[in-house]
């Protein structure tokens, strides 16, 4: 596994205390056509703090991968941890949100009480409920629209509320898998300059799949590249853009170093299958 040279500037983002760590990991599924390899010996380590992408072609195990670290799937090799322990314990802990492809809101609930639902689950008084949804929806900058339904609100919109929802019992960790994906390229450049203010203000660690080149190189500070099924990591590439960045940085030669990096370990991945 390749490993770049992280720069200065992304080296504070993130202490050396690992909340992720996977070593050899494995996944195999046993379907009625036969045993499916979903993952074969993925190692890697998520630091404190950071922002780690995964992107890969479909069917690589990325969301597999993600799904694993929440305790929604299994492993059958290998070991990981979450904050130090197995996922099925830090689950428990509430370590982490989970923002899922589609926003999931139900449509007879307003935005805060969507917003509040795991909260209800979870026992929180109506106070505390109240104030963390006031607190998650500025958050996210849709302060004044919990009395709104979800039809009411655009796709956009609706995938904040969504992260608000995953934001609102102060989990450390955040999984994402392509919350932007089915976005116009307009409100997803919007929404990754606003992701990555509230990663900046909340000091989330964040782990992101994504099938986008330029979003996985402008919003992160790690970059995890996948080959085909079976899913192996083929290349981690340690970001040297500055923690702040606007969108016009995807023109620096920097950027396109990083994304013609992130291409070539995605086209060897499909040859070495």
């Amino acid at each position: 596994m390749a490993t770049g040279t992280a720069g200065p500037e992304t080296s504070s983002a993130a202490s050396n205390t690992s909340v992720i760590s996977a070593v050899n990991l494995d996944l195999t599924f046993q379907t009625n056509d036969g045993p499916v390899h979903a993952l074969k010996d993925v190692s890697l380590d998520i630091a404190k703090g950071d922002f780690v992408s995964f992107i890969g072609p479909s069917g690589c195990g990325k969301t597999t991968f993600l799904r694993v670290m929440a305790d929604l799937e299994q492993p059958t090799g290998g070991t990981i941890t979450v904050n130090g322990v197995s996922p099925e314990a830090a689950r428990e802990a509430r370590a982490y949100g989970y923002v899922f492809q589609a926003a999931g809101l139900y449509p007879w609930r307003t935005i805060g009480k969507n917003i509040s639902l795991p909260l209800e689950i979870m026992g929180y008084s109506k106070a505390d409920q109240a104030e963390r949804v006031t607190r998650v929806l500025e958050l996210v900058e849709l302060a004044g629209f919990e009395k709104k339904f979800p039809w009411q609100l655009s796709g956009g919109m609706q995938q904040r509320a969504s992260i608000a929802r995953a934001l609102a019992f102060d989990a450390d960790i955040l999984l994402m898998d392509e919350p932007f994906g089915a976005l116009d390229e307009i409100v997803r450049d919007h929404l990754n300059e606003q992701l990555l203010q509230l990663w900046d203000r909340t000091g989330k660690t964040i782990a992101f799949v994504t099938h986008s080149i330029p979003e996985a190189v402008y919003l992160s500070t790690k970059i995890v590249v996948m080959s085909p099924r079976p899913g192996r990591i083929t290349d981690v590439i340690d970001s040297p853009l500055p923690r702040e960045r606007l969108l016009d940085i995807r023109e620096s030669p920097e950027f396109l170093e990083v994304a013609h990096r992130v291409r070539e370990g995605l086209r060897a991945g499909h040859g070495d299958v």
